[in-house]
């Protein structure tokens, strides 16, 4: 497996980078729409690539995970783009998600400073998943030394990465409860934070 930063590689990357991420996501995203292909057409121009890592497999993203600081975002949407790809309504709602869950300042509910990176949009091509792909492209950004620490946030119902994470060092912090469990499947947000020493 080959990785390195997504801007990095030529070809169609955002549209590679779409597809794994409504492929990961999808669950979250079908209050937007049902239609994969929708979904990844309509974010293909959203992703900023100086922050994706991306592992290549074969040509195909195997998996992709985004380290960047606590003042830059990797999602800059467009809502023109979201509201010409999805309609009027779907496009509004994917705009105002986009804005309340990926463009909130500050990122997180806990203090962070410049010496400590984020980690967000872990995800594995269901082809490649539990083999691995998560932690050696974790490793590989804990090999760059770009930050003293790393935090990162987590469904407390996706019970498989907590437990990646918790062997890769981090350690719980904080949670906040949410306030429509039923209808997102997620009682809490967890958030970890992981000390290089």
């Amino acid at each position: 497996m080959e990785i390195k930063l997504a801007k990095d590689f030529g070809g169609n990357i955002n549209e590679k980078i779409s597809a794994l991420f409504v492929e990961a996501f999808g669950k979250e995203l079908k209050i937007i729409s049902n239609d994969s292909n929708k979904l990844t057409k309509a974010f293909l121009h959203m992703f900023v690539l100086d922050y994706f890592y991306i592992g290549i497999i074969d040509n195909e993203i195997a998996g992709m995970m985004v380290c960047t600081d606590k003042e830059h975002y990797c999602i800059k949407h467009d809502k023109k783009i979201l509201v010409n790809n999805l309609g009027l309504v779907k496009g509004l709602l994917a705009n105002m998600i986009f804005k309340i869950y990926f463009n909130k300042y500050p990122k997180y509910p806990v203090k962070i400073d410049e010496k400590t990176g984020s980690i967000e949009f872990v995800a594995t091509n269901k082809k490649y998943r539990r083999m691995g792909m998560a932690t050696l492209i974790m490793e590989y950004i804990f090999s760059l030394k770009l930050y003293e620490k790393y935090i990162l946030e987590v469904a407390d119902t996706n019970e498989r990465a907590y437990n990646l994470y918790k062997k890769l060092g981090y350690k719980e912090i904080y949670r906040i409860k949410q306030r429509f469990p039923k209808q997102i499947g997620i009682n809490y947000l967890v958030y970890m934070i992981k000390e290089m020493n």
